[in-house]
C-alpha cells in the first residue's frame, strides 16, 4: 500500500451558508453550478487517494508513470477543494470597505483600501484562474498573488485570506466575458467578519 493512502479518509463537501445562495449580482444558478464543480474536486480527491493505495511505487518516472499522473492530479483536486472552500466561506456578506484587523493589515501593506482593491482587481484580470490576498509569513506582509491553476499557488508559507476565482465558470452564466463586472460583484459580497475571523484564528499580526 502506498504511504500517501495508508491513513486515507474520504471527505465530503462543506455545505453552503444560505447567504451564499442570495448574493448581490451573482445568481443562485451560478453559485449552484459552481458548487457542483467544487463537489467534483472532492470526489476526485477521494478517488485518487483510493487509487494511490494500489499504485506501484517502484515504477515512478518523471516522463510518465501512474504515480506521477495520480499525484499531479491529486494536487489539482486538493487545490480545487481548498480554493473553493475559502471562496464560498467568505461570500455572503455586505462587501464595502473592510473593518477590524484585516482593514489595518490592508492599509499598512497597500497604503489604502482603494489601492488594495485596485491591485487585486488588476491581479484578477491578469490571472488565468485565481487571485489571492495572502499573508506571507516570511515577508510579514499581505500580497496579492496570481495562480493560473488550482495547483499553482505561488508561495510557500503564505496564508490566503481573500480568494478571487477568475476561471470563466465562476461568472460566465451571469457576466459572459465581462470579468470586470464579476470582480465588482465579488467585492460587493465579501464577508469581512469571516475574513477577520481567519486573521484571528491564524494569529496574523496587524
Amino acid at each position: 500500500m502506498a504511504t500517501l493512502a495508508f491513513n486515507r479518509e474520504e471527505i465530503a463537501p462543506r455545505e453552503l451558508r444560505p447567504e451564499v445562495l442570495e448574493l448581490d449580482g451573482i445568481s443562485r444558478e451560478s453559485v449552484e453550478a459552481h458548487y457542483k464543480l467544487y463537489t467534483g474536486y472532492i470526489n476526485k480527491r477521494n478517488e485518487i487517494l483510493a487509487e494511490l493505495a494500489d499504485v506501484d511505487l517502484s515504477a515512478g518516472n518523471q516522463i510518465y508513470s501512474m504515480l506521477r499522473a495520480l499525484k499531479v492530479d491529486l494536487s489539482f483536486a486538493i487545490g480545487g477543494v481548498k480554493n473553493h472552500e475559502i471562496y464560498f466561506a467568505h461570500l455572503g456578506g455586505g462587501g464595502g470597505d473592510p473593518t477590524g484587523a484585516v482593514a489595518d493589515l490592508i492599509v499598512r501593506d497597500f497604503g489604502s483600501v482603494a489601492q488594495w482593491r485596485d491591485d487585486l482587481r488588476a491581479t484578477g484580470m491578469a490571472g488565468r484562474g485565481w487571485a489571492w490576498t495572502a499573508y506571507d509569513w516570511d515577508e510579514e506582509r499581505l500580497f496579492n498573488f496570481i495562480g493560473d491553476a488550482q495547483n499553482t499557488f505561488p508561495v510557500w508559507n503564505a496564508t490566503p485570506l481573500v480568494a478571487l476565482d477568475v476561471y470563466e465558470h465562476a461568472y460566465f452564466l451571469d457576466y459572459g466575458t465581462d470579468r470586470p463586472g464579476y470582480i465588482e460583484a465579488f467585492f460587493a459580497n465579501l464577508d469581512w467578519a469571516a475574513i477577520n475571523s481567519w486573521v484571528e484564528q491564524y494569529g496574523i499580526p496587524a
